[in-house]
């Protein structure tokens, strides 16, 4: 198999919007730029974009620059390499439709430009954008900052429009898992320039995923832009989110009533939200002679008689007997909602929606009456006899949700719900395993749930063990069989290891072509962030990843500033003194590196309480943002993965574009 040298943006979404050679000739455009004059400010690229073949028949050099300045008034303002490539990327959705509507094909053009195409193709749903608009002007109608832009008219197009700055969704996040966003480092502009919105959308999608969202196919391109289907997307599972928060038993502990021993407890400690919900509303049901059982929130509930009898269980105060005796199903669904609305629950559908059977909206609709009224009257002892099981779960349940979210965030094909549960099968290890480093798993040998036969999860997860000595983690008499029994202790290492190689193989990539390949130490990444420190003026030092010091937040501050000096508001930050202070130093720091890009999961505690495993992770990934910045999306040496096309293949499908590469 044969390598090539590849263009590395930091961007996912924006790295796919374009083939390799089409990198290669804008990188070529964008450094011949630099090393004329040094930098690459805003004001340069109407002469460059003007010459390209994509818009020579097309655009002027003044129709790109006046359409560049309806961004930015400050054409001296000097732009990375991923912010040239935005900027082609928006000129080419000008250029294809104003070629459409002159009948003429796009020179150049190919399927990396999806802006002005796809969106199109998705029918969003109306019922949910009102429902959606109608939380929002709820939550965030009192909010300093959206007050001047809410009530959200929900018949309009308004909420697409507002959420193109990307405060709205960074506020949302926080209204659903409260302090995740510190609000600190929002840039709240009336009118922000296109860099400081990336930076907002960039915080928002790197925020979301750490609160349990999958924004694997969602880019800040198709945030600045609003694209409708994937915007409500996003909001749907922020507003999901929210709902769901008490339906578990940290935070309700009276579910326990659902359950009879204490290994059913320990079941449902593991099931998925929703699940609960369902197992709850079953549970009400059949004490109220309901017979059918409810699997979902979709074809189940759309006769309105599983909700006519869950509200008479709840509040029978409330009820009459004319919903279970009306034969239609939309007038049945009516009566239901307005005795929902008796219990003050937010009208998130109308019986429409219930009738035709909407997921999102129905789920929404359950999760509201459990929060107003879930009917459960668990005893002192069984609540007792729960936190005694939970004794040691804080001990580990930090670590428990950096893995799960960080599994989560990979795109791999299933979704982990409970690391110590879902991880014992060794499936979901597997295909992290395969995400991190392709070609490692043995397929063929592996089983996929559900798995009946025990010996087959002991084979899956000797194989996890296996591909882990394979990488030199440290497993000294471990077997399978400890993931298949869950041992705790075991389970975190593995993840740490695996975690901790697939940081460390990122940067040992972006560095092969200046360092020989050379495995990355933790030394490496201790003197790259002393080095940046000092150089900056700056005279805080970390001796390791276990440095007390570094609980003050200082270090990291310095740091981040260091990295990029205008991302760091130093009136904001602390001295780092009292227990108040760190936390505020922490809970900025987290979001200022997500800010710039950088995909993190550790809470402010780990800074605080200078949690080593976190601490490391934390600097690597500013390390790897810092790198890649520095190198302008730069070139490393990339192998393909199997099945990929070689780059003879992707030069024949963009020669248009290759021969822009010509001066």
């Amino acid at each position: 198999m044969s390598s090539f040298e590849g263009v590395l943006v930091s961007d996912p979404w924006l790295q796919s919007q374009f083939t390799q050679v089409q990198l290669r000739t804008l990188k070529s455009k964008y450094v011949s730029v630099r090393t004329q004059y040094g930098r690459v400010t805003v004001g340069d690229m109407p002469a460059v974009f003007s010459k390209l073949k994509a818009f020579i028949d097309v655009f002027s050099e003044n129709d790109i620059s006046a359409m560049l300045q309806e961004s930015t008034s400050n054409m001296d303002e000097e732009i990375d390499f991923e912010s040239f490539l935005r900027a082609y990327l928006n000129l080419h959705g000008r250029a294809s439709i104003k070629s459409k509507s002159s009948g003429k094909k796009l020179a150049g053009s190919s399927s990396f430009l999806k802006a002005s195409t796809t969106t199109f193709h998705h029918n969003i749903n109306e019922s949910e954008k009102k429902s959606y608009v109608q939380h929002i002007n709820k939550h965030l109608g009192e909010d300093k900052f959206l007050k001047d832009y809410l009530p959200i008219d929900p018949s309009t197009n308004a909420l697409f429009d507002l959420v193109k700055d990307g405060v709205l969704l960074c506020k949302l996040i926080n209204v659903a898992v409260p302090n995740t966003i510190d609000e600190r480092a929002i840039n709240t502009k009336k009118a922000p320039n296109p860099w400081e919105r990336n930076e907002n959308h960039t915080l928002c999608l790197n925020s979301a995923k750490a609160i349990g969202c999958t924004v694997v196919n969602i880019g800040t391109q198709d945030l600045v832009e609003a694209r409708p289907h994937l915007v409500l997307g996003l909001i749907s599972q922020i507003v999901k989110i929210q709902l769901l928060t008490d339906v578990n038993l940290k935070n309700t502990p009276e579910l326990v009533e659902l359950v009879d021993d204490n290994e059913e407890v320990e079941e449902l400690r593991n099931l998925a939200p929703e699940k609960v919900l369902l197992k709850w509303m079953n549970f009400h049901l059949k004490k109220a002679g309901y017979t059918k059982q409810v699997t979902n929130f979709s074809s189940d509930v759309k006769d309105g008689e599983a909700y006519a009898y869950l509200l008479t269980a709840l509040a029978p105060e409330l009820s009459t007997p004319d919903a279970l005796q009306v034969m239609d199903p939309t007038e049945r669904a009516n009566m239901v909602i307005e005795q929902a609305e008796k219990l003050e629950c937010n009208k998130y559908l109308t019986p429409t929606d219930i009738v035709e059977g909407s997921a999102n909206l129905n789920l929404a609709f359950v999760a509201e009456i459990f929060q107003h009224r879930n009917g459960l009257n668990a005893t002192e002892t069984s609540k007792v006899s729960y936190a005694e099981m939970m004794e040691d779960d804080d001990q580990t349940s930090r670590e428990e949700r950096c893995f799960r979210l960080w599994i989560n965030s990979l795109g791999i094909p299933t979704h982990c719900n409970n690391v110590f549960e879902d991880v014992r099968n060794g499936w979901i290890i597997l295909e992290v395993l395969d995400k991190v480093s392709p070609g490692s798993v043995n397929w063929k040998l592996a089983t996929k749930p559900p798995i009946k036969m025990p010996f087959r999860k002991v084979e899956n997860c000797n194989q996890v063990i296996q591909i882990g000595r394979d990488m030199h983690f440290s497993l000294v008499n471990v077997a399978g069989n400890d993931i298949v029994q869950g041992n705790k202790k075991l389970i975190i290492a593995y993840l740490w290891q695996l975690m901790r190689f697939s940081m460390l193989q990122l940067l040992r990539n972006l560095r092969s072509h200046s360092s020989e390949g050379k495995e990355i130490t933790d030394t490496d990444i201790i003197q790259w962030a002393n080095d940046k420190v000092k150089k900056s003026g700056k005279t805080s030092q970390m001796e390791s990843f276990k440095d007390k010091n570094l609980s003050t937040g200082v270090f990291f501050l310095e740091l981040l500033s260091a990295v990029e000096p205008r991302v760091v508001n130093w009136e904001v930050c602390r001295a780092g003194e009292t227990d108040e202070d760190k936390k505020m130093n922490a809970t900025y720091i987290i979001s200022v590196a997500r800010k710039l890009g950088c995909s993190i999961f550790l809470l402010p505690e780990d800074i605080m309480e200078v949690n080593q495993k976190m601490i490391l992770i934390l600097t690597a990934s500013i390390m790897y943002w810092s790198l890649q910045r520095k190198h302008g999306g730069g070139h490393h040496t990339y192998t393909p993965p199997v099945n990929a096309p070689e780059e003879h293949a992707e030069e024949a499908d963009d020669e248009d574009v290759a021969s822009d590469a010509t001066e």
